[in-house]
């Protein structure tokens, strides 16, 4: 970020700050939503967003089977393209065939998930995009309709994912959804915790991303008890960190390193009881896999920790192809398959599958046309929903044409999303107890589609 970005976004958030008195019957608004929100929640629920940065491949991940939609996927990309016979042991066979005689298989790296689409956890939802009301292609060429900000491009699109809003949005949906149920749990902090570093899908209004680090909770000052061999210098300057200050600056700081250095210990305490050797389903050499390692871990002390609503971010990178996506991406996706696999697996050995639900999310697809030996910056996209709640074994939407210049895509297969983020986004909100009058709190744009497609019934 360059200097002048950085001053720009410091004196945003000081102004905020400074009319902070201003806006307090907003926020006493939305505390007062998160409590009548959290009061219903007598059960737990947990959220984990995988987010697959660089823009996943929706062709490779999601290769058309049926003889007539493989020749024409084939056709568009026969350098990329997975061989038909390679695709027969993970073809799909849903609860509720597709019309047309369409068929669809997962790429051959994802067989891990196989068991769980045809157990009925696992859902697969088609063309899914960032858009700001439902758009036709007419609408798109005549630009007539209006579409978010900077399309194709990384930072804007993982921020339209995630925000509802272009790169330097304040809150994400997530942290929204955060907002409503903080109020309902033990501690407030551990609403939204992020696996995978900071995003702003995690932020909110008034909920804090508190991030953890695979192995667990980040400590403060590598959460030692001495100080140059003093434990009682050690002990001084905590208490120099945390002790209540007169000036706003200094006693915001104070409260952060004094509910970190607190939040340290409560997480550590309770993670004692679970220890590492308790969750031995997930592969080694995975990165991803030990996100969602310590995201499972968390979820099983959450009772001790009281909580009843969390919102959990992990993430993996290296989906931005341009060229050896046929060398490159059978390993990334299978990557993302094996993970989840062993984190639902984990959910059912912990009794909690039922009442966890994972989603995928990506800056956008790719194009079906080849760039070089890889493909370029797209649009819509296929996504999976998993969890013991899931209504699963099936497809959700449409199954788009295939080719250039289709009914379905606005050019090279770049797909013009029929779902949008916010109709997926909002299934899920439903499910996680958000009400239909306070769903445009936490979706902006939820108000452009019909109320009947708010819920799309995947979970």
């Amino acid at each position: 970020m360059s200097s002048d970005q950085s001053r720009r976004a410091f004196l945003k958030r000081s102004a905020a700050l400074g009319i902070a008195g201003g806006v307090t019957p907003f926020v006493t608004q939305l505390a007062g939503i998160g409590e009548a929100a959290a009061a219903t929640a007598s059960d737990y629920k947990a959220l984990v967003c995988v987010f697959l940065y660089g823009g996943n491949d929706y062709a490779n991940t999601l290769p058309p089977y049926d003889q007539a939609s493989y020749d024409l996927y084939n056709a568009a990309r026969p350098a990329l393209a997975h061989t038909r016979a390679s695709l027969a042991a993970t073809a799909l066979s849903p609860s509720v065939a597709l019309p047309g005689g369409r068929q669809y298989a997962l790429a051959p790296t994802m067989a891990s998930l196989m068991p769980v689409f045809d157990a009925g956890k696992l859902a697969v939802v088609l063309n899914v995009g960032t858009l700001i009301q439902p758009t036709t292609k007419a609408q798109f060429n005549a630009q007539s309709a209006p579409l978010p900000p900077k399309l194709f491009s990384h930072n804007d699109q993982q921020s339209y994912w995630q925000a509802s809003s272009p790169e330097g949005a304040a809150s994400g949906w997530g942290g929204r959804l955060g907002d409503l149920m903080q109020s309902g749990n033990g501690t407030a902090t551990l609403t939204c915790i992020n696996a995978a570093g900071n995003a702003v899908f995690m932020s909110g209004r008034t909920a804090i991303q508190y991030s953890v680090s695979t192995n667990g909770p980040i400590a403060l000052l590598n959460n030692n008890t001495t100080l140059f061999g003093s434990s009682t210098a050690a002990s001084t300057l905590r208490s120099l960190m945390s002790a209540p200050r007169t000036h706003i600056f200094e006693n915001e700081h104070a409260k952060v390193s004094k509910r970190a250095l607190d939040t340290y210990t409560q997480v550590s305490t309770a993670l004692a009881g679970a220890p590492a050797a308790g969750f031995t389903l997930f592969p080694s050499g995975n990165n991803l896999a030990d996100q969602l390692r310590i995201v499972a871990r968390l979820i099983a002390v959450s009772q001790e920790l009281g909580a009843k609503r969390q919102v959990f971010f992990v993430s993996i990178g290296g989906f931005d192809m341009h060229d050896s996506l046929a060398a490159q991406h059978p390993t990334q996706i299978g990557l993302v398959a094996d993970a989840m696999r062993a984190f639902y697996d984990t959910t059912v050995a912990l009794g909690v599958s039922d009442r966890v639900t994972t989603f995928t999310g990506s800056d956008f697809g790719r194009t079906l046309q080849p760039n070089s030996d890889g493909s370029d910056h797209g649009w819509g996209a296929m996504h999976f929903v998993m969890g013991g709640a899931v209504n699963g074994k099936r497809f959700y939407g449409t199954p788009p044409a295939i080719g250039n210049n289709t009914p379905d895509d606005v050019g090279q297969g770049r797909l013009l999303p029929a779902i949008s983020v916010d109709q997926y986004a909002s299934t899920l909100a439903t499910w996680f107890g958000v009400s239909a009058g306070n769903m445009a709190t936490v979706l902006p744009n939820i108000g452009n589609y019909n109320a009947s497609t708010w819920n799309l019934g995947f979970v």
